[in-house]
């Protein structure tokens, strides 16, 4: 596989949660490379935004040209700007770079801090002319127009619904056509969502960069945002960054071995042994008996039924279930949805061994029913 290249035109943030620290991260742990050109220096943490120095527009392009002209580019992600001066400039290098853009139209910080002044966003509208996809959420939305303006323009739109009301977030992919697609999550608990919007930007534009169609690139990026949430790792006093490092396993190419199945006779000796070996347990059903533990780096380990199995994740599972059976490869269950969220394909190995094949994505280590740390 080719290492995706991203390029990321976007703000630093000093406290790690956002902006090019989190850009950096998402793109690198979605096995892409990331790059940057660096809009403006901000001094913030979780508490919120206490300066904001723009970097010369000269100094923004120089970043750019010297990546472009070496290392070539395959997707870009623009996040703070910076500058109306610096927007209109970025724009008409964009002409020349060929990749698909992903916007986020950044203004205001999850802090509160002003991150864009009204030259800037007015400045935005230059930028979305290039852009593949702008993701705004609902405030940043209504700042630049609406939707149905900025639909009837032609612009595509991923219009974040995380503050709307509601214990249910919706997210529209929209076009001029109107609604494309949409994604529906349980609202997370958590206040830890600083760097939310810059790390979905990141992840959807990686996907871009790796050949991904734009609505399989979204649905993988927010259940990146979504496990990155889960995992945050609560820091600071206000708004907390999220938990980047922790989404090793749950996505990436396919056959990702991140889960096994051994036999149980006595539920309970076997869930106290591997509990005292250092493995978290996150399911115990003693009435099935189930009992599924969650090991360091992210990979999960269940105790169940009277035969071992072995486990292999697929995003597009349907489609990888039907690349084998085409080479030969005989199913005992073609794919499936399981009630514990998960789908699965069975087979059996030559020497008799189990083997699923399944896409759980959030539900392998966080389904509905994990017990609480």
């Amino acid at each position: 596989m080719t290492t995706a290249r991203i390029l990321i035109i976007a703000g630093s943030d000093s406290g790690g949660g956002a902006g090019i620290q989190a850009d950096i991260r998402t793109v690198t742990m979605l096995g892409g490379h990331a790059m940057t050109a660096i809009t403006a220096i901000t001094a913030q943490n979780t508490l919120g935004v206490q300066a904001v120095h723009p970097v010369p527009t000269d100094v923004v392009l120089a970043q750019i040209d010297s990546v472009v002209s070496d290392i070539g580019v395959d997707a870009v992600k623009i996040g703070m700007i910076g500058s109306a001066q610096t927007a209109l400039a970025v724009a008409e290098r964009l002409e020349n770079i060929g990749a698909p853009v992903v916007l986020d139209p950044v203004m205001v910080a999850t802090s509160g801090g002003v991150l864009a002044d009204d030259a800037t966003i007015e400045a935005l509208h230059e930028l979305m002319g290039w852009a593949y996809l702008t993701t705004p959420n609902l405030p940043e939305l209504a700042a630049l127009g609406g939707e149905a303006a900025l639909t009837a323009q032609g612009e595509m739109l991923l219009v974040k619904g995380g503050h709307a009301p509601g214990e249910t977030i919706i997210d529209r992919l929209v076009g001029p056509e109107g609604e494309i697609a949409r994604w529906e999550g349980a609202r997370i608990d958590t206040q830890d969502t600083h760097g939310t919007g810059c790390t979905l930007a990141s992840a959807i534009a990686t996907g871009l960069g790796q050949g991904l169609d734009l609505p399989e690139a979204i649905e993988r990026a927010r259940t990146f945002v979504r496990l990155a949430l889960h995992d945050a790792p609560e820091l600071g006093g206000g708004h907390g960054p999220m938990g980047h490092p922790m989404v090793r396993l749950d996505l990436g190419p396919p056959m990702r071995f991140n889960q096994a199945s051994v036999p149980v006779r006595d539920h309970a000796a076997s869930r106290d042994f591997y509990e005292e070996l250092g493995l978290r347990l996150i399911v115990d059903s003693p009435d099935k008996p189930y009992a599924r533990f969650e090991a360091p780096g992210g990979a999960t380990f269940s105790l169940h039924g009277d035969t071992p199995a072995v486990y292999f994740e697929c995003e597009d599972l349907d489609g990888r279930v039907a690349a084998l059976q085409s080479v030969g490869y005989v199913f005992d269950s073609e794919p499936v949805d399981q009630p514990w969220g998960w789908r699965e394909a069975w087979l059996v190995d030559p020497a008799g061994n189990r083997v699923c094949l399944y896409a759980a994505g959030e539900n392998r280590r966080y389904p509905p029913w994990r017990i609480p740390a």
